[in-house]
């Protein structure tokens, strides 16, 4: 009996012990299962927390895209500085419902104005759920709207780079391109293919080079060709149309008659001498006589201490662009818009420092007679970080003249709307010396209606040819210069 009750106390003790194991790992299950269920809530709330925070992200877009769409520059300067932009003067909230009308939670939307002279708006926005108002996240993101001087080319015309070229910006054409160089950037062309005319043979893709292996005819497949596009190549895209940029020279005329610096149509007093018949019994007499003339341009020499010289050109030649007369300079403060408009030829060249200015030349009139831009000395930055920008806009050419400098450096974005952005060809007989040059330097990006070229297969012309794409032009346009309609995310992040 005793041995008995010995065995049945072994095996109670043996059961409470397999018990209390079972209750440990049970209660730990239990615990696990909770704290992963809890987790998992936390993670699901601030996954719902993030979606609401995106969700006023590209609300804010829908938002600007019926707010800012298809509106001048003015009308958009006029949208951001009102202060009815929502996010601007004060947090925007709005509520996030699911797909049966149920309130899950809200999002505040906050937003920096871009600077006048800036395409960059900054948004950032903040979600959370009304089931853990506590757990909040945002998202800032960036939005840009693309500047036709974001290029380093852009072009209306077939285009050719040779061997040799290296591209750090965007290209673009609305026609065909040959790129024979190494591009850092996309390349990208308005036309699926094309009829190269540097060659004979059959259509091309719209963006081909001739780098061994050369590239196949359509319609093989594009290869890929990162030796040479080291970023791609896109084609077809969307086209620009420089018919447009009409539209963005009258409000640059409009701004400057109201705030900044108007050049129209003038005429000045010139002494004209000169040897007179006065009849037999007196014969010639020399006289020098008063006769007003129309002006031919303007000369605007830019200086860097915020002014700017401007005299009127008289007399000029014709096809080197050299001025051979001119009025005394007078001395003007530039802009605080930004913006010089000239209803006639003009001459650009000096220095700049901490200051952001276009000058365009135009003639708007019913029957309108192109204006040009001529650059035959130095245009340059004092600053390469963005406190200098120049924007140059010609309704016809922007060329560089016969007596252009040897080494000239041109800091500027060049838009040509009808025309193109270079040099004439010269014959070397007249004058000699002058038809070759040395070396051309070009920081900031070029938009030509026509061919740009700034040497010949010849010779003739600048033996070498530098060019840089200024990055502060994709978020630092010059004043009033053409931009897109539409804001693009540019960058993104989670603060």
């Amino acid at each position: 009996m005793s041995k008995n009750k010995h065995q049945r106390g072994s095996v109670l003790i043996y059961i409470l012990t397999i018990a209390s194991i079972g209750v440990a790992i049970l209660l730990g299950l239990i615990i696990f299962i909770n704290s992963q269920h809890k987790a998992s809530r936390h993670a699901s709330n601030r996954e719902q927390a993030f979606q609401i925070a995106e969700s006023g992200i590209y609300w804010y877009r829908w938002y600007l895209a019926h707010e800012v769409e298809g509106k001048t520059v003015k009308q958009k300067r006029e949208f951001w500085e009102s202060g009815d932009a929502l996010g601007v003067a004060a947090p925007y909230e709005d509520e996030l419902k699911d797909p049966e009308g149920n309130p899950l939670g809200k999002y505040s939307i906050e937003v920096d104005a871009p600077d006048p002279d800036s395409t960059i708006v900054i948004v950032r926005s903040t979600g959370w759920t009304y089931r853990f108002p506590g757990k909040k996240r945002t998202i800032q993101v960036r939005f840009r709207q693309p500047a036709w001087c974001e290029y380093a080319f852009l072009a209306d015309c077939d285009m050719r780079f040779g061997e040799g070229t290296e591209a750090f910006g965007k290209i673009h054409s609305n026609h065909g391109i040959r790129f024979d160089g190494l591009a850092h950037n996309i390349v990208s062309s308005a036309v699926p293919q094309y009829d190269d005319p540097s060659h004979g043979g059959g259509e091309e893709f719209g963006v081909h080079t001739h780098v061994p292996p050369i590239d196949p005819l359509p319609p093989n497949p594009v290869p890929s060709r990162p030796d040479v596009f080291e970023a791609g190549r896109e084609f077809p895209v969307s086209n620009k149309d420089f018919n447009s940029l009409a539209a963005d020279l009258n409000l640059m005329k409009e701004e400057a008659e109201s705030d900044g610096l108007y050049l129209g149509q003038a005429t000045t007093t010139v002494t004209k001498c000169g040897w007179v018949w006065k009849g037999w019994w007196i014969g010639f007499v020399w006289e020098c006589n008063d006769v007003e003339e129309s002006v031919k341009g303007y000369h605007i020499v830019l200086k860097n201490n915020h002014t700017m010289d401007i005299s009127m050109v008289t007399h000029y030649g014709c096809g080197s662009y050299r001025i051979i007369d001119e009025t005394s300079p007078i001395t003007y403060n530039n802009p605080s818009n930004g913006i010089v408009f000239a209803e006639n030829h003009v001459w650009v060249e000096g220095v700049i420092d901490e200051d952001r200015l276009t000058i365009a030349a135009a003639d708007l009139s019913e029957n309108p007679v192109y204006k040009s831009i001529y650059i035959n000395n130095d245009i340059v930055y004092t600053n390469r970080d963005g406190r200098d920008i120049l924007g140059l806009v010609a309704q016809g050419d922007i060329s560089v003249g016969l007596y252009s400098e040897d080494d000239l450096e041109i800091d500027a974005a060049l838009l040509a709307q009808n025309g193109r952005v270079g040099r004439n060809y010269y014959w070397a007989s007249w004058p000699p010396g002058y038809a070759h040059r040395d070396t051309i330097t070009v920081f900031g990006s070029i938009v030509t209606k026509g061919r740009y070229l700034f040497a010949w297969t010849d010779g003739m012309g600048y033996d070498t040819r530098n060019l840089y794409f200024d990055n502060n032009l994709i978020y630092w346009p010059p004043p009033f210069f053409p931009t897109g309609d539409q804001y693009k995310i540019d960058l993104w992040e989670e603060l």
